[in-house]
């Protein structure tokens, strides 16, 4: 019988640990295969919630926010290249001109695809258009193309990013994830009792997911 198996993943498209994250996961769970259904759910979390629309370059956001050097940064940006190409993820991170953006709009975004069982595709979708071919996910134009090519309407896509719904509902989600401890990005929340932080590989989520649901059975038993 397919074990059921809620996930909350607490996550920001700006977050480059967050898609390798999510790709560890997933072939997590296709190894698992259909002995776990698993649901996904994308929770909001903003790395930069101020960060103006026009977003800053990245090497100096990073210096401000962590006191890296350029060189530093760039060591570290080639790590997350690596770690990205290891679960299948084609991360474009390197070069002069590199910028972090608000964030959102797109989460705004991903809460009404939520409905239309598109949050996932629509997910993945940011972090290429994000990290792979260098778009500005504050940009309504590039999200209404995003969203349109997961099959979601672009006129109401529009609508949608043109007004402020959501707004208060993705607020709210954030403060609910807050003020459960979640300080970090990405962080995984099984059954809503047990959290996996970080960028993990996929035999991390394997072996987690193994335990959680073996606690399970023993509780019931």
């Amino acid at each position: 019988m397919s074990k059921p198996l809620q996930i909350d993943f607490v996550s920001d498209i700006s977050c480059p640990w967050c898609i390798i994250g999510l790709q560890g996961l997933e072939q997590a769970l296709a190894e698992l295969g259909p002995d776990v259904q698993a649901n996904i759910t994308f929770q909001p979390f903003e790395l930069n919630p101020s960060m103006a629309a026009e977003g800053q370059d990245l090497v100096e956001h990073i210096a401000e926010k962590y006191g890296s050097s350029p060189e530093e940064s760039a060591e570290n940006r080639q790590r997350i290249r690596e770690r990205a190409e290891a679960v299948g993820f084609e991360m474009n991170n390197a070069g002069p001109g590199l910028r972090i953006y608000n964030t959102f709009d797109a989460h705004r975004l991903l809460h009404w695809a939520e409905g239309f069982g598109l949050q996932q595709p629509l997910k993945h979708a940011l972090f290429t258009a994000y990290f792979t071919d260098g778009e500005n996910p504050s940009s309504h134009v590039v999200l209404v193309n995003v969203a349109e090519d997961v099959g979601l309407d672009p006129v109401e896509a529009a609508e949608v990013l043109a007004t402020n719904r959501y707004a208060d509902e993705v607020r709210a989600l954030e403060r609910e994830w807050v003020d459960a401890g979640i300080q970090s990005v990405p962080s995984i929340v099984f059954d809503r009792q047990y959290l996996l932080s970080g960028g993990q590989p996929p035999e991390a989520f394997k072996s987690a997911i193994e335990n959680i649901l073996q606690q399970r059975e023993t509780a019931a038993s």
